[in-house]
């Protein structure tokens, strides 16, 4: 698996991927409906795209899924908005994979950021067998936080 920026012309494939992936929530403690913003909008996902936050993950040539995701300016702390596979390649190791992707595009990283829902079992789960911590709960939502030891050198 790879990553790289999302290509407009797979915009409305990704859009279709975060809505299959995202509406299996509900098997996981969510009720219909309770998704992320602009999961289900174009405009928002090319949005995220002009402003260089949306990968596509990719395997071979087939695109599998997606990341959001935003570095701080000097790339050692990197806010992981967003992930999803495409509903039909759950099960298949392909989120740890992506994650693994993700770290390994910022080698510089000292941090690694995210959120999710408090009630969504499957992702609390999957983040913490990944390494991820919980530093704060807040408004619904546990707050993750993974220190990179493999940090290299300074980018500068």
């Amino acid at each position: 698996m790879y990553i790289v920026r999302a290509e407009a012309d797979q915009i409305e494939k990704i859009v279709d991927m975060s809505v299959r992936a995202f509406e299996t929530d509900v098997n996981v403690g969510g009720t219909k409906g309770d998704c992320p913003p602009g999961f289900d909008s174009i405009e928002w996902h090319k949005q995220m795209a002009r402003e260089g936050h949306l990968y596509q993950a990719m395997i071979g040539e087939d695109l599998v899924g997606a990341a959001i995701l935003f570095p701080d300016e000097t790339g050692k702390s990197v806010y992981i908005g967003r992930i999803f596979i495409d509903s039909v390649y759950h099960r298949k190791g392909y989120g740890i994979r992506l994650m693994e992707c993700i770290e390994k595009n910022y080698p510089y990283a000292a941090e690694f950021n995210l959120d999710t829902p408090c009630w969504n079992e499957r992702t609390n789960a999957f983040y913490e067998r990944l390494g991820y911590r919980i530093i704060k709960v807040e408004d619904g939502f546990n707050f993750y936080q993974k220190r990179s030891e493999n940090v290299r050198g300074d980018n500068n």
